[in-house]
């Protein structure tokens, strides 16, 4: 399934001028999806590709201008190491077969997250990744971010870490530091700020997923499974976001 084509669907509801600049999703229920159609959690992660390739095309023909994706958090690991493993040869095989047409797409990938501190044996997947953000820095389309073995609270840590070692260095003043140069030392620096959350799967929470950046987003929270989250339903999602009043603190 090619991940872009012609969509000849016309989006008469949709308002392109007032749809979010950056979209966060949480893509939960795969699990429970495989489990009621009786099939190994496995089997819904493999859905849950499809329902991703949909997506991103989706939000490619809106202009969209970042979409961000967890896929993987700093805690999956604790899982079995038969769904982890399921789990990182999707990735692989993803980036083998996808990559070449997200780059001709104009699409740059960006990973949220530490890829060079995930476990031994993974080497394959680490090189994917690294020829995936490598070769598509330059690319001005949608802007594809794949949180993967991340968390949010690490990362707010990490960038102090970063700010603490260039004060300590002298490079930086203590009392320069301010809100951009905070989100400046964040994976998503140079990206606007989250202004839409959806969580699919019926999950009231945030599971430590871009804490920082997603001070000011409009949530949305759906009970459809990932899998079956497709167009329809994300059009459905985009015009509730557009009904919202952001009023960022303001009455």
């Amino acid at each position: 399934m090619a991940i872009f084509g012609k969509d000849d669907r016309e989006h008469v509801r949709l308002d392109r001028e007032k749809l979010p600049r950056h979209v966060a999703i949480i893509m939960d229920g795969n699990g429970r999806w495989a489990q009621r159609r009786g099939m190994p959690r496995t089997f819904g992660h493999k859905a849950g590709v499809e329902a991703l390739r949909e997506i991103i095309r989706h939000s490619d023909d809106l202009g969209i201008e970042a979409l961000t994706i967890y896929a993987f958090s700093s805690e999956n690991w604790k899982r079995s190491a038969e769904e982890v493993g399921a789990l990182m040869g999707l990735l692989l095989e993803y980036f083998t077969k996808e990559l070449d047409e997200l780059h001709r797409e104009n699409v740059r990938i960006r990973i949220l997250g530490d890829i060079d501190g995930m476990p031994k044996g993974l080497e394959r997947q680490q090189s994917a990744l690294h020829a995936a953000i490598d070769r598509t820095q330059g690319n001005t389309g949608l802007n594809l971010n794949i949180a993967l073995n991340y968390g949010g609270q690490q990362e707010i840590v990490r960038a102090a870490r970063q700010l603490a070692r260039r004060a300590a260095s002298g490079e930086i003043a203590p009392e320069e530091i301010d809100q951009a140069m905070f989100a400046g030392e964040l994976y998503t620096a140079g990206l606007p700020e989250v202004d839409f959350l959806i969580r699919t799967s019926g999950e009231m929470r945030l599971s430590n997923f871009l804490l920082y950046q997603c001070a000011y987003a409009e949530f949305y929270q759906t009970d459809v499974l990932w899998p079956d989250f497709d167009r329809d339903a994300y059009d459905e999602a985009l015009l509730a976001y557009q009904r919202r009043n952001r009023r960022f603190g303001g009455v």
